[in-house]
């Protein structure tokens, strides 16, 4: 029996539709690009997830996937380690397996939190919400808000996520909206807003803007300069304010 991937908890044509609605855009890019897909894992527990994203990163895909080989060769299944085992395993057994010595520790806690409750089951995941799986999570060393982000859209496929810190994301926006600069997370987060609820679907179409691109275009794109303040214009101002105030206060 072929495993079907699971079914996305919101409706797709429904989101899809709302932001064509609302963002001239982005409708363009739901009808030109691939449809979306979460691309989500039904078979990966919450720590087994946050267990390859700690492998993976900061590292190319291709040396995390050897690296990720090496952690599941020293399972007594072959697989991914339990947290019993993680705990077990002694720290140079991992780094010779290739991980930091930052990503040894990491594994380390997040299995230790795994076993103490703070890392919920996916049954738990289910049944809590964006910002209490965030707080959760982000207890565990190594395990930050993007992170976080990635495990929730492919993971859980929630609907209303926006990785404002995500370079593709930052990008695929600049492109899509012809701009020259990159948006700070801030202008990120308040541009996002008409997107909600489905805030994730509109990301998923920013890195395919970012893609479709390609990195010779992308790579031109920088964060806004700053703004000079003009120092002729501040010097008028100040003459103007002197000239103003009372005469007991321009000596």
């Amino acid at each position: 029996m072929i495993n079907q991937p699971p079914a996305l908890p919101f409706d797709l044509n429904a989101a899809t539709k709302h932001l064509s609605e609302r963002d001239e855009r982005l409708a363009e890019l739901i009808r030109t690009c691939n449809p979306f897909q979460a691309e989500m894992d039904a078979h990966q527990s919450p720590y087994e997830a946050l267990l390859e994203a700690i492998a993976y990163q900061s590292i190319s895909g291709k040396a995390a996937a050897t690296i990720f080989a090496r952690i599941k060769a020293l399972s007594a299944t072959g697989g991914i380690p339990t947290p019993q085992e993680m705990i077990r395993f002694r720290s140079q057994s991992l780094r010779n397996a290739g991980l930091s010595g930052a990503k040894v520790l990491a594994m380390k806690d997040l299995a230790k939190k795994t076993i103490e409750g703070i890392v919920p089951s996916m049954e738990e995941s289910e049944k809590l919400s964006d910002e209490e799986l965030v707080k959760r999570l982000i207890s565990v060393r190594g395990i930050g808000a993007w992170t976080v982000e990635m495990f929730l859209i492919f993971r859980l496929g929630r609907p209303d996520v926006l990785p404002i810190h995500d370079l593709g994301v930052q990008k695929g926006w600049s492109v899509a909206y012809g701009k020259k600069h990159k948006p700070s997370p801030k202008e990120l987060l308040a541009f996002g807003e008409r997107w909600r609820p489905y805030r994730t679907v509109a990301s998923w179409y920013m890195w395919r803007a970012f893609q479709r691109a390609g990195y010779a275009a992308t790579n031109k794109i920088r964060p806004r300069k700053p703004r000079k303040r003009n120092s002729n214009s501040n010097r008028i101002k100040r003459g103007a304010r002197r000239a103003n105030a009372p005469k007991s206060r321009r000596r």
